[in-house]
C-alpha cells in the first residue's frame, strides 16, 4: 500500500471536512475575538492585560477539569452513537450533567475561598515598573465576576458536546458565532463605557464574556429540545437521572484517568507559568499575547482533535477496527501538513501581532521571538494532541494520562523549574526549551500509534 494508507479519497476528506470546518468555524471565531478582547483589555496598560492573563490561568483549572470529565463519557457517547444504542448515549448525557454541576460547584467553592491568594502567587517576579498592587486587584475582581459563568461554561460543553457525538455540529456552533458577537460587542460598551455605560475596564471584559455564556447557553439548550426528531436520545433525559450502576462504573474507570490528567496537566501548566511569571511583569505580558496568538492559530488542531475522537469514536463503537486505523492514520498525516503551513504563517505575523497592543517595546519585542519559538514548535504539538485524541478514542485513559499529565510534570514542568531557579537564562531562551521537549513525546506517540493497541471497542459488551 505505501504512502497511499497515508492519504485518503475525495469523500474521504469531504466528510473530514464536513465535521471539521464547523468546529473549525467556531473556534477561529472565539480565537480571533479573543485576540481582540486582549487588545482591548491590553489597551489599558501591562496591569490590565496581566490580571485577565493570570486570573483566566487560575480559571483554566476548571475549565480543563470539565474537559477532563465529560471526556470518559464523550468516548462512550461517540461508541454509543456508532452502535446506534440511543438509551446508552442518554445515560451518558445524564452522568454528564450530573459530574459536571458537582465539580462547578465545588471550584466556585475553591475559588470564592482561594482565589485571591493563587493570583497573588503570580506576583513574585520583577514588577518591570508595573503595579503590581493594582494586577491583584484587578485580577481578583475579573476572577470574582467570572466564577458567575461557570455554570453556563459547563452546560454549552455538556449540550454541545453531546450534539457533536452524535456528528452535530452546526448548531454549536452558530450558538457559539452568537455568543460571540455578544461578548465582543459587550466589550466595546463595558470596558470603555460605549453608549452611556460606564467605562469598567478589566471588570467589563469579566462581565461582557458572562453574559455571552449565558446567551450560548440558552442557544444550545432550547436548539437540543425543540429538535427531537433529530435527538431523539434527548426525548426523557430528564424523565429520571438514574444510570445504570455497571455503566456508571464503567464511565468512571475511565474518566478517572481523564479527569485526573486534566486537572494535573492544568496545574502543569500553571506551575510552569507561575515559573515564568519570576521573569517579571513584562514576560507575564508577553506570555500571555502569545498564548491569545497561539490559540488563533491552532484552531486546526483543536477541531482536528475532535474530529479524530469523533470519527474514529464511531468507527470503533460500529466494531470497525480496521477501518479507525486507517481513519486515523490519514487524519494524523493531514494535521501534521497543515500544520508546518500554519507554523510558517505564525512566523510571519510574529513582527505584526504586537504591534495591535499598547505596549511597551521591551515587551513588544519579547512577545515577538516567543511567537517565532511557538512556531516553529507547533507542528510538534499538533502531532502530540492528535496522537492523545486517537489512544483516547479507543479507552485508553491510563496510557493518555501517563502520555500527558505526567510526562508534563516529569519533564515540562521540572524543566521550567531548574531553568527558572537554577539559571539566569531569560524568559526567550527558557520558553524556547520548554516548547521543544515534546520531541521526547513525539518519539514515544509515535511507537504507541505504531502498536495499534488503542483500537477497541468500549461498548461491545454494554
Amino acid at each position: 500500500m505505501g504512502l497511499k494508507r497515508f492519504f485518503g479519497t475525495r469523500t474521504f476528506y469531504k466528510d473530514v471536512l464536513k465535521l471539521l470546518i464547523p468546529i473549525m468555524i467556531q473556534q477561529f471565531i472565539s480565537s480571533f475575538v479573543s485576540l481582540l478582547d486582549n487588545v482591548m483589555v491590553g489597551s489599558l496598560g501591562t496591569e490590565a492585560i496581566s490580571a485577565a492573563s493570570i486570573a483566566n490561568t487560575v480559571l483554566s483549572i476548571h475549565m480543563l477539569a470539565i474537559f477532563g470529565g465529560l471526556s470518559g463519557p464523550g468516548i462512550f457517547g461517540a461508541q454509543f452513537f456508532g452502535k446506534g444504542d440511543m438509551e446508552g448515549f442518554r445515560h451518558t448525557f445524564r452522568f454528564k450533567v450530573i459530574f459536571g454541576l458537582a465539580i462547578t460547584l465545588l471550584a466556585i467553592g475553591v475559588y470564592l475561598l482561594f482565589g485571591e491568594g493563587f493570583i497573588h502567587a503570580f506576583l513574585r517576579g520583577d514588577a518591570n515598573g508595573g503595579d503590581l498592587a493594582k494586577t491583584l486587584a484587578d485580577g481578583t475582581g475579573y476572577l470574582r465576576v467570572m466564577l458567575i459563568g461557570l455554570i453556563p461554561f459547563t452546560a454549552v460543553q455538556i449540550y454541545a458536546g453531546t450534539l457533536r457525538e452524535a456528528g452535530e455540529t452546526r448548531a454549536p456552533m452558530v450558538a457559539g458565532i452568537i455568543a460571540i458577537a455578544t461578548n465582543l460587542f459587550l466589550n466595546w460598551v463595558l470596558i470603555f463605557g460605549h453608549l452611556g455605560a460606564p467605562a469598567l475596564g478589566v471588570r467589563g471584559a469579566a462581565i461582557a464574556t458572562v453574559i455571552s455564556r449565558f446567551v450560548e447557553m440558552g442557544i444550545v439548550i432550547i436548539h437540543a429540545h425543540r429538535h427531537t426528531e433529530h435527538y431523539p436520545f434527548m426525548v426523557g433525559a430528564f424523565d429520571q437521572l438514574t444510570i445504570p450502576g455497571k455503566l456508571v462504573l464503567r464511565i468512571s474507570r475511565m474518566s478517572a484517568p481523564l479527569l485526573l490528567n486534566e486537572i494535573l496537566w492544568s496545574l502543569a501548566m500553571t506551575f510552569i507559568n507561575q515559573f515564568y511569571s519570576s521573569r517579571g511583569l513584562n514576560a507575564v505580558a508577553a506570555l500571555n499575547i502569545t498564548g491569545t496568538a497561539w490559540n488563533l492559530f491552532c484552531v486546526i488542531m483543536f477541531a482536528m482533535g475532535s474530529a479524530i475522537a469523533i470519527m474514529v469514536g464511531q468507527q470503533l463503537g460500529a466494531g470497525k477496527i480496521p477501518e479507525a486505523r486507517d481513519t486515523a492514520n490519514k487524519l494524523i498525516v493531514l494535521n501534521e501538513i497543515i500544520h508546518v503551513l500554519i507554523g510558517g504563517v505564525m512566523i510571519l505575523a510574529a513582527p505584526l501581532v504586537p504591534r495591535m497592543y499598547n505596549i511597551s517595546g521591551e515587551v513588544r519585542e519579547i512577545t515577538r521571538q516567543l511567537l517565532i519559538i511557538a512556531g516553529l514548535s507547533l507542528p510538534l504539538h499538533a502531532f502530540a494532541h492528535a496522537t492523545y485524541f486517537t489512544i483516547r478514542s479507543g479507552g485508553r485513559t491510563v496510557i493518555t494520562f501517563f502520555f500527558d499529565s505526567v510526562y508534563s510534570w516529569a519533564i515540562t514542568v521540572f524543566l521550567a523549574f531548574a531553568l527558572t531557579r537554577w539559571t539566569d537564562w531569560n524568559i526567550v531562551q527558557i520558553y524556547a526549551c520548554v516548547q521543544f521537549i515534546d520531541i521526547i513525546k513525539l518519539v514515544i506517540g509515535l511507537f504507541m500509534l505504531k502498536s495499534d493497541f488503542w483500537a477497541r471497542s468500549v461498548v461491545r459488551d454494554v
